[in-house]
């Protein structure tokens, strides 16, 4: 049986190479070398945290709050740069929880949501 850390190399590997993984690591370099655009992307972050909280505190967002949200949300959706990256991150995201299910299932405990 081969080495699990070589096998976990071998896929790290492959996975560094598959389009999506790649379309988001060129997406972030690009919000990452400008300033302007990665304070878009942080705003933007920070409202979605608000309205995350605010969720799973009060069963509910506030109309503020879902307020900025579009404001932050239709400024960051006309820059090509942030809404390549946001899709980009988007779509790797779906992967990597895809690949963490596989994992999850292998190991037989549930890993990702112990209490469910």
């Amino acid at each position: 049986m081969a080495n699990i850390y070589d096998k976990a190399h071998e896929f790290a590997n492959e996975l560094k190479e598959i389009p999506e993984v790649v379309a988001y690591r060129e997406a972030s370099k690009k919000i990452s070398e400008s300033p302007e655009l990665k304070k878009m992307v942080e705003d933007f972050r920070k409202v979605q945290i608000e309205a995350y909280s605010e969720q799973m505190q009060t069963g509910t967002v506030t109309d503020a709050t879902r307020e900025k949200m579009q404001k932050v949300g239709s400024v960051v959706m006309i820059n090509p740069t942030v809404a390549a990256y946001l899709q980009n991150e988007a779509q790797f995201a779906v992967i990597w929880e895809d690949l963490l299910k596989i994992l999850n299932d292998a190991i037989g405990v549930d890993i990702i949501t112990p209490n469910s």
